[in-house]
């Protein structure tokens, strides 16, 4: 039996919704959305709409913008010889805090996970190999997270792409084995791009 109103009750249960987010931390943020006044809850709804409303998939790297080609693929001063494969577009973030990499990027949006039923044909694999044959390509870093599915993609991307003639590295593990880019410290990422390898 709930001892809370089925409006309430419903707003909590929305909040369970999202990823990492327990019931007393959904109850907490429930009573923090009424607690606010009338503007702010208008815009923090707004922010929500606008936002599923104008992002979009840019059309070179599958990063998530407001403009398409997004802001990094825009710009002049990224090298475009050098494109990192991530699988999130949260990795792309991370890889950016540490200030160090000059290229570009591409986002899988998933990784190889048999189990899972994803093979290649369900994630962004495709598109990375058109962009390979339109572009001038020196170097792919293959930054997948380093767990199973991460390293099963890496190794399958690696076999494709080497016999095109281009170097093919891998970042190094300086992240922890089952860790996700997303939580990784910048330092930890600079010296894994620091440390990438050949495959």
């Amino acid at each position: 039996m709930s001892y809370y109103s089925p409006s309430i009750e419903k707003l909590i249960e929305s909040f369970e919704k999202l990823p990492s987010i327990g019931h007393k931390t959904a109850v907490r943020l429930a009573f923090h959305m009424l607690d606010l006044n009338q503007e702010d809850i208008n815009e923090f709804i707004s922010s929500i709409v606008n936002a599923k409303k104008n992002l979009k998939y840019c059309s070179i790297c599958y990063n998530i913008s407001d403009t398409d080609p997004c802001p990094i693929c825009a710009s002049p001063k990224r090298d475009n010889s050098i494109i990192c494969v991530v699988e999130d577009v949260r990795d792309i973030m991370a890889m950016e805090r540490t200030h160090e990499f000059k290229g570009v990027y591409h986002v899988l949006h998933g990784t190889i996970s048999p189990m899972n039923g994803i093979g290649p044909e369900d994630i962004k694999i495709k598109e990375l190999l058109n962009r390979i044959s339109n572009q001038t390509i020196k170097e792919i870093i293959i930054a997948t997270n380093p767990r199973v599915e991460g390293e099963a993609t890496a190794i399958y991307l690696s076999k494709i792409i080497k016999p095109l003639g281009i170097k093919v590295t891998r970042i190094a593990h300086g992240i922890p084995v089952g860790g996700d880019l997303e939580y990784t410290d910048e330092i930890t990422l600079m010296k894994a791009l620091e440390g990438r390898r050949e495959l």
